[in-house]
């Protein structure tokens, strides 16, 4: 028998003669009198109707709190938000998302905190969803799981596996007339054909890869598909695993380490995961009181390959890496390379090593996404730190190696996104240019919404390969191209990407990780002595509070600083 407490917080309210109230309370809710001596597991669901990410949770919830009974724990479900990223990117919408990941921390932590519950599960799905639970998890510091929803299968439209990506991209097609009116509406109708987060190495399934490769999911939690029997399975095992972290008192502090934070970082590059990912750990490490910078990110990607062959970039997806053994497969083939750090715990209660004691490498399996270490797609990372006049304090590229690694052209200029999209319907950007979107920053936007429309625009329309973007935003991990985001200081704080002039030339090197205009001191002096901090775009509600409280892209865009 396991004599450790596991009620130590719910028996604040469940046993506290002084709290008759709150103990009627829960009679009311259907308490026996054996419950009252039992832990309560808060499993909060981000399931709602409106997106394909998310529809499915609340289901996969109700799994987990069946789970959460058999082990004679009480499990209390309660919901957080979400906010679609493909169904808001391109719109005013999207300004809302990365504002989303706060809110759902903020959430999480004050329900579970407020309600003394004893550990917690979460049940995510779109991408925001996972680091706010994170940061929540690392905030309470109790025996804490994350049970990824899952990807969605892919489409199917003549003969072509689609995503959502592609849907985005048949705009570019339209635009430049290379695909039919039938062809278009045949394309987005069959992009999403079901529940599931997006297909792709895109941010939602870079967060669960590297979540599960923190530690802080279970093994294979993340390569599952949405829709799969493997899935509903996992819910059920939560509760086991759960339990476990009770018993041994292991709380995520345990868990996400430095070394953890290394694991999770080391995966990010392998996969060729999406820039969404420096934010969000960033945010991450800062709510369990770990210090990691962009240049951790970059320290990590100069000493890492970038090996699979997944889209947006490649041409698989997560569910055919599923059926070649998952994300426990690569984690064992880096194991055995020496690049994990095989001593870290996780949330079986074991360590990493001993999870994959007996996974096959994937290196040694029939399959084509994961090139040998010694055949890369591209030596180092495709993560990288830039830095320059354009960026003092840092920005993030996405540097995959079709790309190349070295751009200059003359700038044209575009105030926001939607400027930006009226701009390529006017067919103003030429071969060469460094398309400039400015005020698209965390205070400046505000929100920081990503810019996959823009980069999608450029793709499909046949540019993509021959300019360059740069912006104070932040990119879809859908994003692929010659693209840096995250450019800090942002227009709205005085940085010098919100001065560039159309004809300014830029010039961005990934090998030498910099990004520079090409300008004098003396006219970058002029441009800022002229420089006129514009009001906050919006003034009031949740959007006027978060660009006001809201730290910089190097720092995560944290909201608690």
């Amino acid at each position: 028998m396991c004599n450790v407490e596991l009620n130590k917080y719910s028996k604040t309210l469940t046993k506290d003669p002084t709290q008759p109230a709150t103990q009627a309370m829960f009679y009311g809710i259907g308490f026996e009198e054996e419950d009252f001596d039992k832990a309560q597991i808060g499993i909060a669901s981000m399931g709602y109707d409106g997106n394909t990410c998310n529809m499915h949770l609340n289901g996969l919830a109700e799994i987990v709190k069946k789970g959460v009974k058999e082990q004679n724990l009480v499990g209390l479900m309660f919901h957080t938000i979400g906010i679609s990223d493909g169904m808001t990117n391109g719109t005013d919408g999207m300004r809302y998302s990365l504002v989303s990941r706060d809110i759902i921390a903020d959430s999480i932590e004050a329900v579970c905190a407020g309600q003394y519950y004893d550990g917690l599960i979460t049940v995510p799905g779109c991408d925001k969803n996972m680091p706010g639970s994170l940061m929540a998890m690392a905030r309470l510091d109790r025996p804490s799981i994350m049970v990824y929803g899952g990807s969605i299968a892919p489409g199917h439209y003549k003969a072509q596996d689609l995503n959502i990506v592609s849907a985005f991209e048949a705009l570019g097609n339209k635009i430049a007339g290379k695909i039919s009116d039938e062809d278009f509406k045949g394309v987005i109708k069959n992009s999403c054909p079901s529940a599931g987060a997006c297909g792709g190495m895109y941010t939602a399934n870079t967060m669960a890869s590297a979540i599960e490769a923190l530690g802080m999911s279970l093994p294979y939690s993340s390569s599952y598909p949405a829709l799969s029997k493997e899935k509903k399975e996992e819910c059920k095992f939560a509760g086991h695993y759960v339990k476990i972290l009770l018993e041994k008192d292991i709380k995520p502090s345990d868990i996400m380490t430095p070394k953890a934070f290394e694991n999770a970082l080391r995966l990010i590059m392998i996969l060729g995961g999406s820039t969404n990912a420096v934010l969000h750990f960033i945010a991450i490490a800062k709510s369990i009181g770990y210090d990691l910078t962009l240049d951790d990110f970059q320290k990590i990607s100069d000493e890492t390959p970038f090996l699979a062959d997944l889209k947006p970039s490649g041409k698989y997806l997560m569910e055919d890496l599923h059926n070649v053994g998952g994300v426990p497969a690569v984690m064992k083939y880096l194991l055995d390379l020496g690049l994990l750090h095989g001593d870290c715990l996780t949330v079986t209660g074991k360590t990493i090593a001993e999870n994959l004691e007996h996974v096959t490498s994937i290196i040694d399996r029939q399959q084509n996404i994961i090139h040998d270490i010694k055949d890369p797609i591209k030596a180092t990372g495709h993560i990288r730190i830039l830095y320059g006049n354009l960026a003092e304090k840092g920005s993030v590229a996405k540097i995959t190696g079709k790309e190349g690694d070295y751009f200059k052209g003359t700038a044209i200029v575009f105030d926001g996104e939607k400027e930006f999209i009226k701009g390529i319907e006017d067919k103003k950007i030429q071969e060469g240019n460094v398309v400039v979107i400015k005020n698209e920053g965390p205070k400046g936007a505000p929100g920081m919404p990503e810019m996959l429309k823009p980069t999608s625009a450029l793709m499909g329309s046949g540019l993509g390969k021959n300019v360059a973007l740069i912006t104070d935003g932040r990119f879809s991990g859908g994003t692929h191209g010659f693209v840096v985001g995250h450019i800090t200081p942002e227009a709205f704080a005085g940085g010098l990407i919100g001065l560039i002039k159309d004809g300014d030339v830029i010039e961005l090197d990934a090998d030498k990780n910099t990004i520079n205009a090409l300008l004098s001191d003396e006219e970058i002096a002029k441009r800022k002595a002229e420089f006129q901090q514009p009001d906050y775009k919006v003034k009031r509600g949740v959007l006027y509070k978060y660009a006001k409280s809201v730290a910089d892209a190097s720092q995560g865009c944290v909201t608690d600083l």
